[in-house]
Protein backbone atom coordinates (compact mmCIF):
# COMPACT_ATOMS: atom_id res chain seq x y z
CA UNK A 1 0.00 0.00 0.00
CA UNK A 2 2.72 2.07 0.69
CA UNK A 3 4.52 1.72 -2.50
CA UNK A 4 1.26 2.33 -4.39
CA UNK A 5 0.85 5.77 -2.64
CA UNK A 6 4.45 6.25 -3.44
CA UNK A 7 4.21 5.89 -6.87
CA UNK A 8 0.55 7.96 -7.28
CA UNK A 9 2.82 10.69 -5.82
CA UNK A 10 5.45 10.37 -8.49
CA UNK A 11 2.71 9.94 -11.06
CA UNK A 12 0.78 13.24 -10.23
CA UNK A 13 4.14 15.19 -9.69
CA UNK A 14 4.67 14.32 -13.36
CA UNK A 15 1.66 15.32 -14.71
CA UNK A 16 2.11 18.95 -12.59
CA UNK A 17 5.40 19.53 -14.03
CA UNK A 18 4.45 18.73 -17.22
CA UNK A 19 1.33 20.94 -17.20
CA UNK A 20 3.49 23.87 -15.72
CA UNK A 21 5.88 23.17 -18.91
CA UNK A 22 3.09 23.35 -21.06
CA UNK A 23 2.22 27.06 -19.42
CA UNK A 24 5.59 28.13 -19.87
CA UNK A 25 5.81 27.15 -23.50
CA UNK A 26 2.03 28.48 -24.48
CA UNK A 27 3.58 31.70 -26.19
CA UNK A 28 5.41 30.11 -28.87
CA UNK A 29 5.07 32.62 -31.35
CA UNK A 30 5.07 36.51 -29.60
CA UNK A 31 3.71 38.69 -31.72
CA UNK A 32 5.76 41.18 -33.16
CA UNK A 33 4.83 45.35 -32.46
CA UNK A 34 3.91 46.62 -35.37
CA UNK A 35 5.48 49.33 -36.88
CA UNK A 36 5.31 53.26 -36.14
CA UNK A 37 3.86 54.53 -39.08
CA UNK A 38 4.41 58.98 -39.41
CA UNK A 39 1.93 60.95 -41.71
CA UNK A 40 3.87 64.03 -42.40
CA UNK A 41 2.26 67.41 -43.09
CA UNK A 42 4.26 69.86 -45.19
CA UNK A 43 3.10 72.95 -47.18
CA UNK A 44 4.13 72.41 -50.71
CA UNK A 45 4.97 76.05 -50.75
CA UNK A 46 5.39 79.57 -48.76
CA UNK A 47 7.04 82.67 -49.04
CA UNK A 48 10.67 83.68 -46.72
CA UNK A 49 9.72 84.76 -43.57
CA UNK A 50 6.00 83.28 -43.30
CA UNK A 51 5.19 81.23 -40.39
CA UNK A 52 4.69 77.39 -41.62
CA UNK A 53 3.26 75.11 -39.31
CA UNK A 54 4.50 71.69 -39.53
CA UNK A 55 2.24 68.17 -38.23
CA UNK A 56 2.72 64.67 -37.97
CA UNK A 57 0.89 62.08 -37.00
CA UNK A 58 2.09 59.19 -35.13
CA UNK A 59 0.44 55.82 -35.58
CA UNK A 60 1.13 52.46 -34.14
CA UNK A 61 -1.09 49.95 -36.40
CA UNK A 62 -4.40 51.84 -35.53
CA UNK A 63 -3.76 53.28 -32.10
CA UNK A 64 -2.44 56.99 -31.93
CA UNK A 65 0.58 57.44 -30.59
CA UNK A 66 0.11 60.09 -28.37
CA UNK A 67 3.30 58.92 -25.89
CA UNK A 68 6.53 60.04 -27.93
CA UNK A 69 9.82 60.31 -26.03
CA UNK A 70 11.31 62.17 -28.39
CA UNK A 71 10.01 64.67 -31.74
CA UNK A 72 11.26 67.09 -33.32
CA UNK A 73 11.70 68.96 -36.83
CA UNK A 74 14.68 69.38 -39.03
CA UNK A 75 14.92 72.15 -41.93
CA UNK A 76 17.69 72.85 -44.35
CA UNK A 77 17.93 74.24 -47.52
CA UNK A 78 19.38 72.41 -50.36
CA UNK A 79 22.83 71.50 -50.26
CA UNK A 80 22.67 73.09 -46.92
CA UNK A 81 22.38 69.91 -44.67
CA UNK A 82 25.24 71.02 -43.04
CA UNK A 83 23.19 74.67 -42.10
CA UNK A 84 20.36 72.94 -40.82
CA UNK A 85 18.11 73.82 -37.92
CA UNK A 86 16.29 72.11 -35.35
CA UNK A 87 13.01 73.05 -33.64
CA UNK A 88 11.54 70.83 -31.32
CA UNK A 89 7.55 70.08 -31.28
CA UNK A 90 4.47 70.53 -29.10
CA UNK A 91 2.71 67.43 -28.37
CA UNK A 92 -1.09 67.51 -28.84
CA UNK A 93 -1.84 64.48 -26.96
CA UNK A 94 -4.31 62.83 -29.70
CA UNK A 95 -0.99 61.50 -32.03
CA UNK A 96 -0.29 64.71 -33.48
CA UNK A 97 3.07 66.85 -33.35
CA UNK A 98 3.17 70.23 -34.54
CA UNK A 99 5.90 73.31 -34.82
CA UNK A 100 5.79 76.59 -36.34
CA UNK A 101 8.80 77.51 -38.17
CA UNK A 102 10.28 80.21 -40.80
CA UNK A 103 12.33 80.17 -43.77
CA UNK A 104 14.84 82.77 -44.22
CA UNK A 105 14.84 83.16 -47.87
CA UNK A 106 13.77 81.68 -51.34
CA UNK A 107 15.20 78.40 -52.14
CA UNK A 108 13.95 74.61 -51.92
CA UNK A 109 14.09 73.08 -48.15
CA UNK A 110 13.74 69.90 -46.87
CA UNK A 111 11.65 69.26 -43.60
CA UNK A 112 12.44 66.03 -42.03
CA UNK A 113 10.83 64.68 -38.66
CA UNK A 114 11.95 63.04 -36.27
CA UNK A 115 10.13 60.54 -33.71
CA UNK A 116 11.38 58.22 -31.55
CA UNK A 117 8.68 56.07 -29.69
CA UNK A 118 8.73 52.93 -28.01
CA UNK A 119 11.86 51.99 -28.96
CA UNK A 120 11.61 52.74 -32.37
CA UNK A 121 12.95 55.79 -34.47
CA UNK A 122 11.72 57.02 -37.44
CA UNK A 123 12.25 60.15 -39.71
CA UNK A 124 10.43 60.61 -43.39
CA UNK A 125 11.07 63.99 -44.79
CA UNK A 126 9.26 66.58 -47.55
CA UNK A 127 10.18 68.62 -49.83
CA UNK A 128 9.01 72.70 -49.17
CA UNK A 129 9.31 75.43 -51.72
CA UNK A 130 10.04 78.69 -50.44
CA UNK A 131 9.45 81.80 -52.95
CA UNK A 132 11.06 81.95 -56.09
CA UNK A 133 13.20 78.88 -56.87
CA UNK A 134 15.52 78.70 -60.38
CA UNK A 135 14.42 75.56 -62.26
CA UNK A 136 17.23 75.67 -64.93
CA UNK A 137 20.91 76.23 -63.64
CA UNK A 138 23.69 76.76 -65.79
CA UNK A 139 25.30 73.41 -67.03
CA UNK A 140 28.93 74.84 -66.26
CA UNK A 141 27.65 75.80 -62.61
CA UNK A 142 26.06 72.56 -62.32
CA UNK A 143 29.31 70.75 -63.12
CA UNK A 144 31.08 72.51 -60.50
CA UNK A 145 28.29 72.07 -57.71
CA UNK A 146 28.45 68.47 -58.16
CA UNK A 147 32.62 68.02 -58.42
CA UNK A 148 32.56 70.34 -55.12
CA UNK A 149 29.99 68.04 -53.72
CA UNK A 150 31.54 64.67 -54.69
CA UNK A 151 32.95 63.76 -51.21
CA UNK A 152 29.61 65.46 -49.79
CA UNK A 153 26.99 63.36 -48.02
CA UNK A 154 23.40 63.14 -49.85
CA UNK A 155 24.58 61.10 -53.01
CA UNK A 156 22.42 58.66 -51.91
CA UNK A 157 18.63 59.38 -52.50
CA UNK A 158 16.52 59.07 -49.39
CA UNK A 159 19.16 58.61 -47.12
CA UNK A 160 18.97 59.97 -43.41
CA UNK A 161 21.58 60.58 -41.12
CA UNK A 162 20.43 62.09 -37.40
CA UNK A 163 23.64 62.52 -35.35
CA UNK A 164 22.39 63.44 -31.55
CA UNK A 165 24.87 66.06 -30.91
CA UNK A 166 26.30 65.43 -27.07
CA UNK A 167 26.24 68.26 -24.87
CA UNK A 168 28.60 69.32 -21.86
CA UNK A 169 31.38 67.01 -23.61
CA UNK A 170 34.28 67.04 -21.12
CA UNK A 171 37.66 65.18 -21.65
CA UNK A 172 38.13 61.78 -19.99
CA UNK A 173 34.54 61.23 -19.47
CA UNK A 174 32.90 58.68 -21.24
CA UNK A 175 30.42 60.09 -24.04
CA UNK A 176 28.02 58.33 -26.09
CA UNK A 177 27.83 59.10 -29.58
CA UNK A 178 24.83 58.33 -31.12
CA UNK A 179 23.20 58.13 -35.09
CA UNK A 180 20.03 57.40 -35.89
CA UNK A 181 20.41 56.28 -39.86
CA UNK A 182 17.17 56.06 -42.65
CA UNK A 183 16.58 55.26 -46.01
CA UNK A 184 13.15 56.42 -47.14
CA UNK A 185 12.12 57.00 -44.05
CA UNK A 186 12.62 53.19 -42.43
CA UNK A 187 15.71 52.44 -40.11
CA UNK A 188 18.68 51.29 -42.04
CA UNK A 189 19.68 47.80 -39.94
CA UNK A 190 22.61 45.91 -40.23
CA UNK A 191 24.25 48.40 -41.78
CA UNK A 192 28.78 49.27 -40.78
CA UNK A 193 29.09 52.75 -39.04
CA UNK A 194 31.80 53.90 -37.27
CA UNK A 195 33.46 57.29 -36.75
CA UNK A 196 36.57 59.01 -37.69
CA UNK A 197 37.70 61.09 -34.32
CA UNK A 198 39.95 64.19 -34.98
CA UNK A 199 41.78 65.98 -32.05
CA UNK A 200 42.92 69.25 -32.03
CA UNK A 201 46.10 68.28 -33.48
CA UNK A 202 44.61 66.42 -36.40
CA UNK A 203 45.49 62.48 -34.56
CA UNK A 204 42.52 60.10 -36.06
CA UNK A 205 41.27 57.61 -34.02
CA UNK A 206 38.40 55.14 -35.82
CA UNK A 207 35.53 54.10 -33.21
CA UNK A 208 33.32 50.98 -34.39
CA UNK A 209 29.50 51.12 -33.06
CA UNK A 210 27.18 48.87 -31.88
CA UNK A 211 23.39 48.62 -33.24
CA UNK A 212 21.31 48.82 -30.23
CA UNK A 213 18.07 49.59 -31.76
CA UNK A 214 17.19 49.29 -35.48
CA UNK A 215 18.60 51.69 -37.44
CA UNK A 216 20.49 53.11 -34.30
CA UNK A 217 23.91 53.23 -33.89
CA UNK A 218 26.06 53.92 -30.50
CA UNK A 219 29.43 54.25 -29.43
CA UNK A 220 31.39 55.45 -26.19
CA UNK A 221 34.42 57.23 -26.13
CA UNK A 222 36.64 59.80 -23.97
CA UNK A 223 37.38 62.97 -25.79
CA UNK A 224 41.63 62.35 -24.07
CA UNK A 225 41.64 66.66 -23.61
CA UNK A 226 39.60 69.97 -24.17
CA UNK A 227 39.19 71.58 -27.29
CA UNK A 228 37.16 70.94 -30.51
CA UNK A 229 37.38 67.67 -32.41
CA UNK A 230 35.90 67.02 -36.03
CA UNK A 231 34.09 63.70 -35.81
CA UNK A 232 32.90 62.19 -39.02
CA UNK A 233 30.31 59.30 -39.43
CA UNK A 234 31.28 56.94 -41.67
CA UNK A 235 28.11 54.78 -43.15
CA UNK A 236 28.78 51.89 -45.29
CA UNK A 237 27.46 48.46 -46.98
CA UNK A 238 27.07 46.88 -50.15
CA UNK A 239 25.46 49.49 -51.72
CA UNK A 240 26.23 52.51 -50.27
CA UNK A 241 29.28 54.30 -48.37
CA UNK A 242 28.44 57.83 -46.89
CA UNK A 243 30.19 60.28 -44.44
CA UNK A 244 28.79 63.49 -42.93
CA UNK A 245 30.67 65.68 -40.26
CA UNK A 246 30.15 67.65 -36.93
CA UNK A 247 32.38 69.15 -34.56
CA UNK A 248 31.96 68.63 -30.64
CA UNK A 249 33.27 71.04 -28.42
CA UNK A 250 34.91 69.00 -25.65
CA UNK A 251 35.74 71.26 -22.16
Amino acid sequence: MKRFGILLMSVMLTGALAACSQEEDVPTDAELPEILEVELTVPEQANAGDSVELSALVTQGDEKVADASEVSYETWKDGEKENSIHVEATNEKDGTYTAVTTFPDDGLYTVQVHVTAREMHIMPEKQIQIGEVQEHLDDESDHQDSDSDHHEHGQTEGLSIHFMQPEDTKAEVDTELMTHVALEGAPLEDTHVRYEIADPDNEIKWVETEESKPGEYTANYQFPKAGKYNVIIHIKDDALHEHEEHVIEVK
